[in-house]
């Protein structure tokens, strides 16, 4: 089901978000709502509070399959870059932030097994960027400069 994505000026936005605890039916209806929708709205990430749900859950697909989080956590970074970045919740604007040029994170898997990832360039700024947003953070907040969106 496509669900409706937030915009900017929404205050759930920027609201902290609980942490998992039940592994079950539901959230599987959420990740797969949420990858539909980051799909649709031709995304390559998408966290919960952007449609409107305040836990700690992320979808990312940077051209490599569909990644799902739970309850993410950076455990490393290391490098610079400046890149880019957009938003589905804050369509038609882009500007340069600086994320790590690599990233490790922890979380869980839909069932709560534990899972580990590494990303690298587009794959770190999308594990930043969604993570971010579980904790209220918009990547407005970190824009070193705009950039037109074309």
């Amino acid at each position: 089901m496509i669900r409706e994505i937030l915009k900017f000026g929404d205050p759930v936005l920027r609201e902290k978000c609980a942490e998992v605890t039940e592994f079950n039916k539901e959230l599987g209806r959420l990740l797969d709502d949420m990858y539909e929708t980051m799909q649709k709205a031709d995304g390559i990430g998408l966290a919960a509070p952007q449609v409107g749900v305040l836990k700690r859950v992320v979808v990312i697909d940077v051209g490599k399959g569909r990644i799902e989080l739970i309850n993410p956590v950076i455990t490393a970074f290391w490098g610079r870059q400046y890149e880019p970045e957009g938003c589905l919740s804050l369509e038609g604007k882009r500007g340069v932030v600086k994320r790590p040029m690599h990233v490790r994170i922890k979380a869980q898997n839909r069932f709560g097994v534990p899972v580990k990832y590494r990303g690298r360039e587009l794959l770190a700024r999308a594990f930043c960027h969604e993570i971010d947003h579980l904790n209220g953070i918009l990547y407005e907040d970190k824009v070193i400069e705009w950039v037109e969106d074309n």
